[in-house]
């Protein structure tokens, strides 16, 4: 046995073992829409509009046509319904989660002293940005089995570097082995003392492998499971030049938490070598992001309002944990130490998504009610992985370069006025930031309405958003793909109050 290695703790060890994928810089680089019950009842058209705090992720110069002081809060239920599809067979499933999902309030300061600078606003706003809360199931009979996963990182692996020395608990070797040889050849001693396979030679140089799971279809269950969310937190200033011009910054903060759990149940061969194989993983991201947002916005005869806005680069830093278990029908007795229990604890990585570019038209109808229309320009496909001197990344780098592109985002909203009542509604159109058929378009809409108390106001609002995409159970080895169409359902309640 070759294996040389430092023994570490055995509940976790710093350690690159997992390169992150086109998975993280998606799941990371899209922001739904959530906010206020009137934002989200215009699907978020408000970037040449303003007066509302979820419009500062629009444009940072919206807080300035507020008038006067307020404070809104608002809380969210939030439903996504999936229909998987896997091999003809479907499933349905069915994810909620309710929350605090906005905080924010704004100070207007107004310049008496016949300065062409009328007020200047400064404002903060907290807001949940994705909520990660979603399930699917994927069952039925593949043509393809777990085995591949394991095979793709055994072959071309020294057998000795699988071993397990005489005094050592299976968990430290594997803590151990992905700590000296990385991710695949953890996997591959998942494998291998899960009886998956077996070695050609029983020499410790062998580098080829036989899987003992008989061909043929075999009945799969695979379940994902995901929680978490995508925090935003804004610190904008904003002021009012002359009658007819706003401008804006704002610096935005991101708290990050996102947890998967994944589990693969595989059984149904066509001869009794192998009888099951139970797979499962823990992942937990946990960081931080930041980026900033420059705006204006221009009043042009009484009616229409033009605004622009640039936000940068969204910079995130972010460390995982990642946990397996596994367990089959030919497995080592000692396997069964390793649980979600033994940690691994991987290097800092940094992802930067790409900046976007606003632009926005709007109509006053006076006092009875307005229609708004903005349009986003984001290229994902600038999207990068960070550190770039990884060779794993500058791989995964060009993969994205090759396969995202830029997504347009386009959003139409309308509000009615009658006496104290507002009648809105909303649609968006996101392009998919891939160039193939991974990811659909999304189409969503919003209905909404609002009642103005004089002093306080509260508002409600309904909407949701459909979007098709497919989800490959594992990154190499298994990769057959789970269809799923994916509903998102919002109901919000804000209730605002002048200051």
């Amino acid at each position: 046995m070759k294996k040389v290695l430092i023994t570490l703790a055995a509940l976790g060890v710093a350690t690159q073992i997992q390169a992150q994928t086109i998975n993280d810089v998606l799941r990371f680089g899209s922001e739904n829409i959530q906010g206020t019950a009137r934002y989200q009842s215009m699907s978020g058209a408000f970037g040449a509009l303003g007066g509302d705090l979820s419009a500062l992720n629009n444009n940072p110069a919206g807080s300035a046509v507020f008038n006067n002081g307020m404070l809104t809060i608002s809380g969210n239920s939030y439903n996504t319904k999936n229909k998987t599809g896997y091999f003809g067979n479907y499933t349905n499933t069915d994810a909620s989660d309710f929350d605090l999902n906005q905080l924010g309030g704004v100070l207007v300061f107004h310049n008496n002293s016949g300065s062409d600078w009328k007020k200047i606003s400064l404002a903060f706003n907290f807001e949940k940005t994705n909520n990660f809360e979603n399930e699917f199931i994927a069952s039925g009979t593949s043509d393809q089995s777990i085995d591949r996963y394991f095979m793709s990182f055994a072959n071309g692996t020294p057998l000795g570097d699988l071993g397990v020395f005489d005094d050592e608990f299976m968990g430290d070797a594997y803590l151990d082995i992905g700590s000296a040889y990385g991710f695949g050849t953890q996997q591959a001693f998942l494998g291998y003392y899960g009886g998956i396979f077996d070695p050609v030679d029983t020499d410790d140089n062998n580098t080829e492998y036989v899987s003992n799971v008989p061909g043929g279809s075999v009945n799969q269950y695979f379940l994902q499971s995901t929680t978490g969310y995508n925090n935003k937190f804004t610190v904008n200033v904003a002021g009012q030049y002359t009658e007819n011009f706003y401008v804006g910054a704002s610096l935005n903060f991101h708290d990050v938490q996102y947890e998967k759990y994944t589990q693969l149940d595989e059984d149904g061969y066509s001869s009794p070598a192998m009888e099951f194989i139970t797979f499962d993983n823990l992942l937990f991201t946990q960081g931080s992001a930041f980026s900033f947002s420059l705006g204006g916005i221009a009043r042009v005869g009484e009616m229409v309002r033009l605004g622009l806005s640039y936000q940068s680069p969204t910079w995130y830093n972010l460390n995982d944990e990642l946990s397996q278990r596994m367990e089959t029908s030919n497995e080592d007795s000692r396997l069964a130490e390793i649980d979600l229990n033994y940690v691994n604890v991987l290097e800092d990585y940094k992802i930067q998504i790409p900046s976007k570019y606003t632009g926005s038209v709007a109509l006053i109808f006076g006092q009875q009610g307005l229609i708004s229309l903005d349009y986003s320009y984001q290229d994902m496909s600038n999207a990068k992985l960070k550190p770039t001197s990884v060779p794993a990344y500058q791989t995964e780098n060009q993969y994205i370069s090759n396969n995202l592109q830029a997504v347009s985002t386009v959003r139409l909203g309308g509000e009615y006025r009658i006496n104290h009542f507002s009648l809105r509604g909303g649609y968006r159109y996101e392009q998919s930031p891939y160039d193939s058929d991974m990811i659909g378009d999304l189409n969503g809409y919003s209905v909404g309405l609002g009642y103005d108390f004089g002093s306080t106001r509260i508002d409600a609002t309904f909407g949701q958003y459909m979007r098709d995409y497919k989800s490959p159970l594992y990154e190499q080895g298994l990769t057959n793909t789970a269809d799923i169409d994916s509903k998102n359902t919002n109901v919000t309640l804000s209730l605002t109050f002048n200051l």
